[in-house]
């Protein structure tokens, strides 16, 4: 149940990420949301996905 939770949240987060990142041509952001959208497919355990999803999450708005 949580990582059903978790996935739906990560996923959730990577629609909003990749829709910003179309809108505005930020090819990073729209990456990054794909990538939220889809490993939650590939990892079934609460912790990894939990630590994969912020991660990724954090890289968002880390500018480089």
């Amino acid at each position: 149940m949580t990582a059903f939770v978790l996935g739906a949240f990560f996923s959730l987060c990577g629609m909003v990420a990749f829709r910003y990142g179309k809108k505005n041509d930020h090819v990073r952001a729209m990456v990054i949301g794909g990538v939220l959208l889809v490993f939650p497919y590939f990892v079934s355990d609460a912790i990894w996905m939990t630590a994969i999803g912020l991660v990724l999450l954090v890289s968002l708005f880390i500018r480089r």
